[in-house]
């Protein structure tokens, strides 16, 4: 799709759709540059207000991702006028507007159309100064990589709606995925230049954000796969054929630059790969910092402060899975 979005040649746009980063920033001042989103989705919960909350938290998600503040938020939403469904849209809209005055931003505005299948996001601004930027581009080998939620929000919706699980099953993962980056985002910036690169995780999966991370660097990367943290039972449902069928896209690209060691399970590649609601950062960091970053994301609360590989010289295969 963005061969279609037209080149910008304006040195105000600082980043735009080309680099394949989270958000596009534009610069105001000498000192100040407006960073700006957008994410919206069909319900992946039943809990109206959890939706809300999950949906907000994800499009700010890009906001942190780019090292910004949020500043305010423009819902989106398609909604079917059916009265049934229509009485639910409240208490959507209160659980979006609740993620972000907890991010300190406000919602402003925003539309609404009519539309067969629920769904619901925002357009999110944010602020950050020029050069103060983190982008996907900028991890040098040696860094190691880090990540901030665990895994498998994709096959655990797809396991409820198959039936295989309750949403009461899944309330560890909504409870993830309500929550905001800020805190890694906070723990980002305590690190100063020894972040060099970073991006969240959403509906590439862990494998797909960072081959876009690598090949905006010009670098490669070993992934540790038992390092890598995921949700109880995300393991087993993969087994029950639980994946959605993003997931199934993303492996697939992934096995593009991708070299796994011998006899490692489906189930293993499948997770790496599993499409992302509102997932964490992946951060990378200059090695002598990492355990800093560590105690920091702790100190912040980020749900997960995994270091689950690094990054390497450029090569082939791009990504390369160990399972020691």
């Amino acid at each position: 799709m963005l061969r279609y979005v037209p080149v910008i040649d304006d040195s105000r746009v600082l980043i735009d759709a080309a680099t394949r980063d989270d958000a596009a920033v534009y610069q105001l001042t000498e000192d100040r540059a407006l960073v700006v989103s957008v994410d919206f989705f069909a319900p992946i919960v039943d809990d109206p207000y959890s939706f809300g909350a999950i949906a907000a938290a994800n499009a700010l998600s890009d906001i942190y991702a780019m090292g910004a503040t949020p500043l305010l938020a423009l819902n989106l939403v398609a909604w079917p006028r059916d009265p049934e469904v229509l009485q639910l849209l409240g208490e959507t809209l209160r659980g979006g507007h609740d993620i972000v005055r907890e991010a300190g931003a406000f919602i402003v505005g925003g539309h609404s159309i009519d539309d067969r299948e629920p769904k619901y996001g925002m357009v999110t601004i944010g602020e950050v100064p020029p050069s103060k930027v983190m982008t996907t581009a900028g991890a040098q080998p040696g860094d190691r990589l880090v990540l901030t939620k665990p895994l498998g929000t994709g096959i655990l919706s797809t396991a409820v709606k198959r039936g295989l699980i309750s949403e009461r099953d899944m309330a560890s993962a909504i409870s993830v995925m309500s929550t905001l980056n800020a805190g890694a985002a906070r723990a980002m910036r305590e690190m100063g230049a020894a972040v060099h690169a970073a991006t969240d995780v959403t509906g590439f999966g862990l494998l797909g954000h960072l081959r876009n991370m690598l090949e905006a660097s010009g670098a490669g990367a070993r992934i540790e796969s038992s390092s890598v943290p995921a949700f109880d039972r995300v393991r087993d449902l993969t087994a029950q054929d639980a994946v959605p069928g993003g997931t199934l896209r993303n492996l697939d690209w992934a096995n593009e630059v991708t070299s796994w060691p011998a006899g490692i399970a489906k189930e293993e590649q499948l997770l790496l790969s599993d499409a992302q609601t509102s997932g964490g950062l992946l951060i990378a960091v200059a090695a002598a910092r990492v355990h800093d970053l560590v105690a920091a994301l702790r100190e912040n609360d980020a749900p997960a402060q995994a270091v689950i590989g690094e990054v390497v010289e450029a090569g082939e295969p791009l990504i390369r899975v160990d399972n020691s």
